[in-house]
């Protein structure tokens, strides 16, 4: 278990990395979202452009937020699983 627990700690784990790279339809996603932020872009004036800007960035960090949530979440939730495996009593039948 050190090992897993040496990468996590090097920074070679990254969960938020692993969850989007392998998935084609967020990946196809990306790329739509990309294309039409920039169609968007190209018919903007430069304080709408700025506004845009503002509004992604506050965007990012929503995202980031929520995502740091979710994960805390979700790994005290599987060290309570873990947690009930090994201290829980099977039912006697």
């Amino acid at each position: 278990m050190g090992n897993i627990l040496e990468e996590f700690w090097y920074g070679n784990i990254n969960p938020q990395e692993q969850s989007t790279e392998k998935s084609r339809v967020v990946k196809e996603l990306l790329k739509l979202m990309g294309r039409n932020r920039d169609r968007l872009n190209d018919t903007m004036t430069a304080e709408q452009r700025e506004t845009l800007e503002k509004y992604d960035d506050c965007v990012n960090e929503m995202h980031s937020i929520i995502e740091l949530e979710i994960f805390s979440y979700a790994f005290r939730l599987g060290g309570r699983f873990m947690l009930a495996t090994v201290t829980d009593k099977p039912d006697e039948v």
